[in-house]
């Protein structure tokens, strides 16, 4: 490392510890400065990080869920992973792939770095809502940390895009627009019980 970006770095460091450590705002202030303070990090001190998460989010395919017309073969390049309109029917009821753009209104724009590297791993939101099996969060629960983050970096560099999805519809309730529906389990692919003696 070189002594302008050792010094950088420091900056760096030096203004998140000052920042920790002094009386700073509360409530909806004190997480908008988090968020801002991430984003700074990200842009001075992170750029391999975010480099690596926008391989995985590309490999991951985000984009095919994410980013409208993707299913059509055209994915928007001006509304990249700015959420589908497309519902997703399951036992979940019916769900819609999020504005993953830093939007402060209708994306993920007044969430931590943390809670979104969470919500990919655990399917837990910061407003507390479970998201469906739609979203392999299952899969991506077994994301190192840092790749984890890296991703999250990544997602807050994107463009912001203003773009409200439609709220999810509980089981049974009548689906409006286009709609991507999963048939009922076949008896191969049902869930089973456990055998007597299995482990659950």
């Amino acid at each position: 490392m070189n002594r302008i970006r050792l010094a950088a770095a420091l900056l760096v460091a030096g203004s998140i510890v000052l920042a920790a450590s002094s009386p700073g705002p509360s409530g909806g202030a004190a997480r908008a400065a988090a968020v801002a303070a991430g984003k700074a990090a990200s842009g001075r001190a992170d750029t391999a990080g975010v480099a690596r998460g926008r391989y995985l989010v590309t490999i991951t395919a985000c984009s095919v869920c994410h980013t409208p017309g993707a299913f059509n073969g055209a994915p928007d390049p001006e509304r990249f992973l700015a959420g589908s309109e497309l519902g997703w029917v399951g036992p979940w009821g019916v769900v819609y792939a999020a504005n993953l753009t830093p939007d402060p209104e209708t994306g993920l724009g007044k969430w931590t770095a943390a809670e979104i590297a969470k919500a990919i791993r655990t399917g837990n939101r910061p407003d507390g809502r479970q998201l469906a099996a739609a979203m392999p969060w299952l899969d991506f629960s077994n994301l190192t940390d840092a790749d984890a983050i890296a991703i999250a970096r990544y997602l807050q560099t994107l463009k912001p895009v203003k773009h409200a999805v439609p709220k999810p519809l509980a089981p049974g309730a009548e689906v409006k627009g286009p709609a991507l529906a999963f048939p009922p389990p076949g008896a191969w692919d049902a869930p089973r019980e456990p055998a007597a003696g299995e482990k659950k």
